[in-house]
């Protein structure tokens, strides 16, 4: 059975410590899109750790996680990873590099970084990870395969063929040096021996997996919001953020699929640029209080540290991101951020050109859409750590069951901490 962990929102909404979680009960994980711009930040017995290219099942040493070919592989990123948890005493974790996973390449870095540069004021608040060459050049066909570092002569042909490309850009556009094919095939080659041990026939294991009747998890990057085609457009990432793209980036049949587990937090939060429409956003010192007091250690990137945009709970958006996702149950992150304050405000719709709706629009009417907000009572009490849900505060469960009736999905894992197990269950 496969079982999809997916944001709902914009991303950062603590699928790795869900994925981590429920990890505990499976057998593979997988991470099926997206590079190492975003980071699942996790607290087990070894530590806190922010992933950005490993899977969240890593710490399991019965699990066999999986970089499925729909992911952006930075290879460096990945061996740096591999060597810090294991130098925080983690032990190696059962990992297979899918051969058909395409390579984030240091001019895809580059070329984000030129092309920020270049945009100036109008820049899309990129991580300059290189996400979105890596995937202009996947689907203009003049990606490397994994697969293509074992075959020298291939290798060396295909990578003269996009030098060539990336060369006259960046000499005539971005008036920038030019690449040397000769360094990154040497490069390549040594990171080859790096991450040897670890490729293999990823789709074959998977289906075996399938065919034993064993549970299988994917792990997507960002939410719904980020998602190209169903996000906001253009202030989106460059792969597909929706489980449905997992059975394309993990190689697995739509069949398969049996629960889609769609994560949000309990409050708004978005890392990205300003220019983005965030309805629901608090600023000034309500803002800042809120960052301060959310996530883990505040709301700031685990892959950037950029201080996250912070709001109250955006019920339009949340809908819309479990619908496009196909979700059949909601994990609700960081309700004890909440405990402060006296009142909550919830965004139950968006007032655009004098008109109310509660359905999500597209980009234009987004940037003209304003607030509409329900105010439910706080609990003003601390409910870290707190594992029955019977246990919570009323007001607590209200604003749950509040949450539940605007966005429609059942509400069945509520967060109460960073932890691992600081979980109450719902029936």
């Amino acid at each position: 059975m496969v079982k999809a962990i997916v944001g709902a929102n914009w991303g950062d909404e603590g699928k790795g410590k869900i994925t981590d979680l429920l990890a505990e009960q499976s057998d593979v994980v997988i991470r099926f899109q997206g590079g190492a711009n975003a980071g699942h930040t996790i607290i087990n017995e070894f530590g806190r750790f922010a992933l950005h290219i490993l899977p969240s099942g890593t710490f399991y040493p019965h699990i066999t996680n999986i970089i499925g070919n729909g992911v952006a592989l930075d290879i460096r990123r990945l061996v740096d990873e591999l060597r810090a948890i294991t130098q925080q005493g983690v032990p190696a974790p059962n990992l297979i590099v899918s051969e058909r996973c395409q390579i984030l390449m240091p001019y895809h870095v580059l070329q984000d970084t030129y092309e920020e540069e270049r945009l100036g004021g109008k820049a899309f608040g990129s991580t300059k990870s290189g996400i979105a060459p890596f995937y202009s050049d996947k689907y203009a066909k003049i990606g490397i395969q994994v697969c293509d570092l074992f075959h020298e002569d291939r290798l060396r042909e295909r990578l003269t063929r996009a030098v060539e490309l990336k060369n006259i850009l960046f000499e005539h556009m971005y008036h920038k040096p030019k690449l040397d094919v000769d360094a990154l095939f040497q490069e390549l080659i040594s990171l080859r021996e790096e991450i040897r041990p670890y490729v293999g026939d990823a789709i074959s294991f998977v289906h075996e997996a399938l065919a034993q009747n064993k549970t299988i998890l994917l792990e997507g990057q960002l939410g719904s919001m980020k998602d190209p085609d169903l996000g906001i457009f253009p202030m989106t990432t460059s792969s597909h953020t929706l489980a449905g793209f997992g059975c394309v980036g993990a190689a697995v049949p739509p069949t398969a699929v049996k629960e889609v587990i769609c994560v949000t937090k309990a409050y708004s939060s978005s890392v990205g640029s300003h220019t983005e429409p965030f309805v629901s956003e608090l600023l000034g010192e309500e803002g800042d209080e809120l960052r301060r007091r959310g996530g883990d250690k505040g709301e700031f990137g685990a892959t950037t540290g950029r201080p996250r945009r912070v709001g109250w709970f955006d019920a339009v958006a949340t809908k819309y991101g479990c619908m496009v996702q196909g979700a059949t149950s909601v994990a609700l992150t960081c309700l004890d951020v909440l405990g402060y304050l006296d009142e909550i405000k919830v965004c139950t719709g968006y007032e655009i050109d004098g008109e109310v709706t509660d359905r999500f629009p597209t980009t234009p009417r987004l940037m003209k859409a304003k607030p509409v907000f329900t105010t439910l009572p706080g609990w003003k009490c601390d409910v870290r750590g707190i594992t029955d849900y019977a246990a919570l505060p009323q007001q607590a469960k209200d604003y749950v069951d509040f949450i539940e009736s605007q966005i429609g999905v059942p509400v069945k894992i509520v967060s109460t901490g960073p932890k691992r197990h600081e979980i109450c269950y719902r029936k």
